[in-house]
């Protein structure tokens, strides 16, 4: 993996006006989405069934045509009605037994480098906020911008709360961001995977994909963008 230029490594820790942006699912954890792992583990706790199943493809198939997955980030059925509480216990142990061991080596390496050099690390993912956060603590990340879900009487309604961090959601959450924080977007660094990602590759002058899935390649290609593989 290339590592950052020069100009850019510092031993300081400073804080600096450039940040680190970095897509979780697929880009620092290679492989399957952290929500349909995580729909596996509740089904194994007995905490979801066929009727979220079932549910689900219904709410997709009324929403669609074309048959498109994107109603299912704005909606989580498979979570109305259950208690958060509940479902937050099992995410936090979810993400410290399934997700934490699957953290890309070059990764967290080039974090590493990102962190050394003093810059604003953030993680920018569609995956639910809850799910994300432990991951978030254990790297010491203090910014993570992810999905959230409506609750009602501490129950989950199953509705995403706008935002939805994915595609022009993302690129809302980051200018909110970089108003609050005076994030330099054009020394920053963007690391993504899908085309969800485009919008927040584009606003920075670091872009690089990663693990490119669903036409990434040929977009980072027409873009002029560099593309790697972490494992």
């Amino acid at each position: 993996m290339t590592p950052l230029s020069a100009p850019h490594i510092s031993d300081t820790g400073r804080q600096t006006d450039i940040a680190a942006l970095f897509d979780v699912d697929n880009t620092l954890l290679p492989g399957q989405a952290s929500e349909v792992r995580f729909f596996r583990f509740l089904w194994k706790r007995g905490l979801v069934g066929w009727r979220e199943v079932r549910d689900s493809i219904h709410w997709v198939l009324r929403c669609a045509p074309p048959v498109s997955l994107h109603p299912l980030r704005e909606r989580k059925l498979y979570l109305a009605g259950k208690v958060a509480a509940e479902v937050e216990t099992l995410a936090e142990e979810f993400c410290r037994t399934e997700l934490c061991p699957r953290l890309s080596a070059q990764g967290l390496s080039r974090m590493d480098e990102h962190r050394r050099a003093g810059h604003h690390i953030v993680l920018v993912t569609g995956s639910l906020d809850f799910l994300i956060a432990p991951l978030a603590a254990l790297l010491e990340v203090r910014t993570l911008l992810a999905a959230r879900l409506e609750q009602q009487e501490q129950q989950f309604t199953g509705h995403v709360c706008a935002p939805l961090p994915y595609g022009p959601g993302k690129r809302e959450l980051i200018v909110r961001l970089t108003r609050e924080s005076g994030i330099d977007l054009a020394q920053s660094f963007a690391y993504g995977d899908s085309p969800g990602d485009v919008e927040l590759l584009e606003m920075v002058g670091h872009p690089l994909v990663v693990n490119p899935i669903r036409g990434m390649d040929r977009i980072a290609q027409r873009n002029g963008w560099p593309t790697t593989t972490w494992t």
